[in-house]
Formats: C-alpha cells, sequence, structure tokens
C-alpha cells in the first residue's frame, strides 16, 4: 500500500532552475554594478544597478534599484526605478507605483501605476492608424440593395 518507488534519474526529468532557455539572451547588470556603453544583441535586459547604455532589445526592466539613462529602444519595457534619456517603446510602456521615466519618450501603448512618474518630450508612435484615419469605404443599406434587384428584374 505505501511502497517507495524508485525514480530514475534520467537528465530530462532534472530541471536546472539557473540555466536560461535554450536561444534566450538576458543581460542583468545587478545591484551596486555600475555599466557604461553599448549592449547590441539581447532579447531581455534587466537593469538593477547604473546603467548608462546605448541598447536595443525585445524586452527590458529597470529594477527598483535601478537607475538607467542613454538611448533605449525595445518592444516592452517595465520600468521600477529611475529611467532617462531617449527612449522608443513599440509595444507597452509600463511605469510601476515607484517609477519614473523622464527624456525624449516614444511608445505604442502606455500604463501608469498610482505613483508612478513620466516627464519630457512624449509622443505616442504612429505604427498604428487610427479608425478615422482608415479609407472611407462606401456602404449601401439594404433597402437600396433590393431597389436595385427590382430594377434589374
Amino acid at each position: 500500500m505505501f511502497e517507495k518507488k524508485s525514480k530514475g534519474s534520467s537528465t530530462e526529468d532534472k530541471i536546472d532552475v539557473f540555466a536560461p532557455a535554450k536561444g534566450a539572451a538576458k543581460v542583468i547588470i545587478g545591484n551596486g554594478v555600475k555599466l557604461k556603453g553599448e549592449i547590441t544583441s539581447a532579447d531581455e535586459v534587466q537593469i538593477d544597478g547604473e546603467a548608462d547604455i546605448t541598447l536595443k532589445t525585445d524586452n527590458i526592466i529597470v529594477g527598483s534599484t535601478g537607475k538607467a539613462q542613454g538611448n533605449i529602444e525595445t518592444h516592452n519595457m517595465d520600468v521600477w526605478g529611475n529611467l532617462d534619456g531617449d527612449i522608443k517603446v513599440s509595444g507597452t510602456l509600463t511605469i510601476q507605483e515607484a517609477g519614473s521615466v523622464s527624456g525624449s519618450i516614444e511608445y505604442q501603448n502606455l500604463q501608469i501605476k498610482l505613483g508612478g512618474k513620466i516627464n519630457g518630450d512624449i509622443k505616442v508612435s504612429d505604427k498604428v492608424k487610427k479608425i478615422s484615419d482608415a479609407p472611407k469605404v462606401e456602404t449601401s443599406s439594404l433597402q437600396d440593395i433590393q431597389e436595385n434587384k427590382e430594377q434589374k428584374n
């Protein structure tokens, strides 16, 4: 009834939580680290220290102890700390409760939690066109269609 079942020690059964996903390129700038430079290729960047950086990435997180400045282009950005610079976000810019973003900011979508701050030259990206800018399509009412049918018959 209470038999111990032995588990095989196959390498497929073990999961290393510290190993990154296959093909993932993640950079972490830890608390207390100061970095000045350029990151040319990364899927995700997390800044918990200080960074004066030029960066193009898919996702960036500025942690609560993070202070970043520079030229940053990303798809999604989540700011818990301080960020200043030329910032372009093609997806969603999220500013958390203690987050602060300043500088020249261009974004597609914006989410600011209560207490979050944004300051500077702020612009909404023009990638998504408004419905009012769509070309006008002439529509016919059902009554017009029926009248045209009757005239042809």
